[in-house]
């Protein structure tokens, strides 16, 4: 008999044969028709010099060789089996570093991240809440080597779109707009249904230093409100802490309604009044246009984040 191995093929469907007692039964375990498992079987024999199988009417059995070599062969295929889950336990998998705004990355993206988990199983992600909001159009070498010297393969930023040596996608626009607890529509001494019952509520401001930044002043502007001081009320550094606040009723805020997406359709927030502010800056994921490592990744990314971005578009104007 020849030393060399017979074909994986043939081995593999003498095993499901003899398990199963039956050409159908492994012709479905491994997804081929009874024909092909019977050839398989013959040229394994045909291979062999010797009978394995012996064909009845409506029945097989297995000759003394094919008994005899049924539990090696088992054995054999249960070793390769553990070789690959071996083989497949030591992949490496990539590393994807995301630059994001604090609030960006709480209220909107890390929600939805479950998805490109599920999606991309074999990326790592490394997010990093970065509270520098970037402004390329004034310090164009900086965002460079903020890329280099941090490590960060893609940056999700709040601005105008110009980030020089970068490529550039917008992910959307975004509208100011007043944000508050559900109940305070129906406060039993000042209910709010209109903008002038402002003047009745505290005003919760977010003071984050970023340029485009929505303010008060211009939203009552907007509204055409007199007697509301818009100077008023609590004070946040951190959009965060405002949200918190809202949340817990202690007053309106004005925030990006991206940001409230959440907690608007789970009840725990609404908008009192229809009116919204555009804003001129939007938000962009961007990375350098230089980079050679991690492009597979970061591209998987970006037609993710991509897409998540079109269906709460689709969502907002259905």
């Amino acid at each position: 008999m020849s030393h060399q191995l017979p074909p994986l093929n043939a081995l593999r469907a003498f095993e499901a044969v003899a398990r199963h007692q039956s050409f159908t039964k492994a012709a479905e375990e491994l997804f081929v028709t009874r024909a092909a498992i019977s050839h398989q079987i013959k040229h394994l024999e045909e291979f062999l010099g010797i009978e394995l199988v012996e064909r009845h009417n409506r029945s097989i059995t297995l000759t003394r060789a094919g008994e005899a070599a049924l539990p090696k062969l088992r054995e054999g295929f249960n070793t390769l089996a553990d070789a690959v889950h071996l083989m497949r336990s030591q992949k490496t998998n990539e590393s994807l570093s995301v630059w994001v705004a604090p609030s960006f990355a709480s209220k909107w993206l890390v929600p939805r991240l479950h998805t490109f988990s599920q999606q991309h199983p074999d990326i790592d992600m490394r997010i990093s809440g970065e509270a520098k909001l970037v402004d390329a159009t004034e310090q164009h070498g900086a965002l460079d080597e903020l890329f280099r010297a941090h490590e960060i393969d893609v940056m999700i930023r709040f601005g105008q779109g110009n980030y020089p040596g970068c490529l550039v996608e917008k992910l959307f626009s975004v509208e100011a707009v007043p944000l508050c607890k559900p109940s305070l529509l129906t406060d039993s001494e000042h209910p709010l249904r209109e903008p002038a019952d402002l003047k009745f509520h505290t005003l919760l401001h977010d003071d984050t230093p970023y340029i485009g930044r929505p303010s008060w002043e211009r939203w009552l502007q907007l509204a055409n409100v007199e007697g509301v001081d818009f100077k008023r009320g609590l004070h946040f550094n951190h959009v965060s802490l405002a949200m918190e606040a809202a949340l817990d009723g202690q007053g309106v805020l004005l925030s990006m309604d991206a940001l409230a997406q959440h907690d608007i359709e789970a009840g725990r927030l609404c908008i009192p009044f229809p009116l919204s502010m555009h804003l001129e800056h939007a938000y962009h994921v961007i990375r350098p246009k230089s980079a050679t490592t991690n492009q597979r990744a970061a591209s998987a990314f970006i037609a993710w984040v991509l897409a998540e971005a079109e269906e709460q578009e689709e969502q907002r104007l259905a």
